[in-house]
């Protein structure tokens, strides 16, 4: 689903946070979407209307009455056209305004005329945030269907730490996303992914891995998240954080990676396994830390690890990932006969822009009909999407195939 070309109403409200707004306001702008801006009067005394103009090149409305705007002539013209209306920061004081429904400034009422989802992001001091009121406010917003995205806990203004710190960027924006992707093409399925490498123990300090950082997987996991599937990610050992609103399981081992993904694949209806599995595992874990021994070489025995791809067996649509240094297609259609995959997607690992520690791929998605697309140099994000485009196609040509009778 994504931003480009959606029109999310920013709502700014009076917390010393509005300039992290700024950002909110650049980041969206710089995703595609239109982002009109709404500020409240207090919200003028912590930011200008300026700065959002010059991050979104669009109007910043703060009075019903102004004779240059458009809400003088029509004051619910942004509610009819907004995608969603999001509002970061939302003081206490504008989280009861919404609850009672008042309509006394631009943004209030245009949250009150839209039938676009509405996310809040509150901004505001620990004790406010914890006080009883507040939160019945927050429970009613949230029973109306309204997202409450954090707080987050940290230091606060007031030199308190505690509950009360607006989200960072990634956090608001992963929540708008989600919000416009719940009727995308994979609303009501469920999504696996796999992703990063796995540890292998040799003893208590060392291991055998690989490079896989997981960011693929990971952007796997997020493009079917934004496209309003309920994704489970089984992940290795990586720094990447948890993606916002999927489920994550981390896991250290490749026999730990089976358990969790054949628990996950149960009720799947696409599994995307981009894991980069250790091939063997030391076939004993030593109790304490190895020593060098007296020679200049030693032997360590090694056991095959499960094939996990091969070994996890349902009703879904199946696809693998390949990287590859040598032999590229035919090592992919291997995989993808030997393993019964409904895609394979092949990289080279010592392409330029590919393979491990870098944002894009450069991929090749290998078909059971024999077909090779080529894709150019991608950004994995971008590349997940068209994975996804596959998956989704298979899952149609499948529903399309009569039934045998038996």
């Amino acid at each position: 689903m994504g931003l480009k070309g959606k029109t999310i109403v920013l709502g700014v409200t009076g917390s010393i946070a509005a300039y992290k707004a700024a950002d909110v306001a650049s980041k969206l702008a710089q995703a595609g979407a239109t982002v009109p801006v709404m500020m409240t009067r207090a919200a003028l005394e912590f930011i200008t209307p300026l700065t959002f103009r010059s991050l979104t090149h669009q109007q910043v409305y703060v009075d019903w009455y102004d004779a240059g705007s458009d809400l003088a002539i029509q004051h619910v013209a942004l509610a009819n056209q907004a995608d969603a209306v999001l509002v970061a920061p939302a003081t206490a004081d504008f989280l009861a305004k919404l609850v009672y429904g008042f309509a006394d400034d631009p943004l209030s009422g245009t949250i009150l005329a839209t039938q676009a989802p509405v996310l809040v992001a509150p901004a505001m001091d620990g004790h406010m945030y914890d006080h009883p009121a507040t939160q019945q406010n927050l429970a009613t917003l949230r029973s109306r269907g309204v997202t409450i995205i954090g707080p987050e806990q940290g230091h606060l203004a007031s030199g308190l730490t505690g509950m009360g710190r607006l989200s960072s960027t990634e956090t608001i924006l992963a929540y708008v996303k989600m919000a416009l992707g719940r009727s995308g093409d994979l609303a009501g399925l469920r999504v696996v992914v796999s992703a990063g490498p796995t540890e292998e123990p040799m003893d208590p300090v060392r291991h055998i891995s690989n490079r896989s950082t997981g960011r693929m997987g990971f952007a796997v996991a997020e493009a079917a998240r934004d496209r309003g599937a309920t994704v489970t990610l089984v992940t290795g050992p990586t720094v990447l954080p948890d993606p916002v609103g999927v489920k994550v399981a981390r896991i250290r081992t490749a026999l730990q990676m089976l358990d969790a993904t054949q628990s996950a694949v149960r009720d799947a209806d696409i599994v995307v396994m981009t894991a980069a599995v250790a091939d063997y595992r030391p076939a004993i874990q030593a109790e304490q830390k190895m020593k060098k021994g007296p020679g200049d070489t030693t032997v360590m025995e090694l056991v095959k690890n499960p094939d996990i791809i091969a070994t996890i067996q349902g009703d879904f649509v199946k696809i693998g990932f390949a990287a590859e240094s040598e032999d590229l297609i035919r090592n992919a259609r291997t995989k993808l006969a030997e393993k019964r995959l409904d895609l394979v997607a092949a990289n080279d690992i010592t392409a330029p822009g590919s393979g491990f520690a870098v944002d894009t791929n450069k991929v090749l998605l290998v078909h059971p009909s024999g077909e090779v697309e080529d894709l150019p140099l991608m950004t994995k994000a971008e590349v997940a999407d068209v994975i996804l485009d596959r998956a989704v196609a298979v899952r149609q040509q499948r529903a399309r195939q009569p039934v045998v009778a038996g």
